[in-house]
């Protein structure tokens, strides 16, 4: 009896132990960088992400076909709204924004791929214990495959890979993240957006995340 007992015991704790899928915080800012498997595009950004309220802010900088271009995204996904606001002008582009909002996490369904220490496990404090996930995401008319990495513990992102047909394998890379949102303020279209009409060309595909970059 105490040996069931014990192994028992034993079998919840490697369970305990076992990392989970998890979801980062739902309030965080800090800065990002993406790059492209075909070279296309290399970017970086300031973020903000409101997974309470939907938004997402991108002040971003990068090339794409070599060519430079630097752009400043509100994304409000409750009200399916992507604000292009350029502050030198004081000028507001609206966009309908038709993609559905998908928090920072690890899916349920993913699939754990290994446990490492980003630095060194040598001592206390030189290495953060991180763990990677795959899977694969299904998207309105294909499947496409992913690879993320965050922190054991908050759940922090550190790393995503995301399979396009486009551009290939696109590597997102996060960095100076802070668990809060340092300027509010960032989530909020300025005042200069209030008169801003929404614009649909003709042929146009509707803005998404994912066409940002």
């Amino acid at each position: 009896m105490r040996a069931l007992v014990l192994l028992a015991c034993f079998s919840a704790c490697c369970l305990a132990q076992r990392p989970q899928p998890c979801m980062s915080p739902p309030l965080m800012s800090g800065f990002l960088s993406v790059s492209t498997q075909n070279e296309k595009l290399a970017a970086y950004a300031r973020y903000f992400y409101d997974a309470f309220g939907k938004r997402i802010r991108l002040r971003e900088m990068g090339t794409y076909n070599n060519q430079t271009f630097h752009l400043d995204a509100l994304l409000l996904f409750r009200k399916g709204v992507l604000y292009k606001i350029n502050q030198r002008n004081q000028t507001c582009t609206k966009k309908r924004l038709c993609a559905a909002f998908h928090p920072l996490a690890v899916p349920r369904n993913s699939s754990l791929l290994g446990q490492a220490v980003l630095g060194s496990s040598s001592g206390p404090g030189q290495g953060v214990l991180v763990n990677t996930w795959t899977g694969q995401v299904h998207m309105s008319n294909r499947t496409a495959a992913y690879m993320s990495t965050v922190t054991e513990f908050g759940c922090i992102p550190i790393s995503t890979l995301y399979h396009t047909n486009k551009n290939g394998w696109m590597v997102t890379s996060f960095f100076n993240n802070v668990i809060g949102l340092t300027n509010p303020q960032e989530l909020i279209p300025p005042p200069f957006c209030d008169n801003a009409v929404l614009e649909e060309e003709e042929g146009e595909e509707p803005a998404t995340f994912f066409s940002l970059f």
